[in-house]
């Protein structure tokens, strides 16, 4: 079912485990249940910010590999004599 779930879907229902556990409403076996599915959506946020992350890195590095050719382009058309 996780992969089924977004980053906010699953930050959410973690959000609503995280109440439920600190307002000590849940008894024994529900909590412990509750603690197990707190981990499954933690990770799985983890991940999709992980991915996030990366991709943010690599545009970051075409936007600069772009930035320099394009740099390294116009220095060549200004340094060329005409005819």
């Amino acid at each position: 079912m996780n992969a089924e779930l977004t980053f906010e879907q699953a930050r959410t229902e973690l959000e609503r485990i995280v109440a439920e556990l600190e307002s000590g409403r849940a008894d024994l076996e529900e909590a412990v249940r509750l603690w197990e599915r707190g981990e499954e959506l933690y990770k799985l946020c983890v991940g999709k910010l992980d991915a996030a992350e990366g991709a943010v890195e690599e545009l970051g590095r075409r936007a600069e590999a772009a930035k320099s050719k394009s740099s390294m382009q116009g220095d060549a058309s200004s340094t060329r004599r005409p005819g």
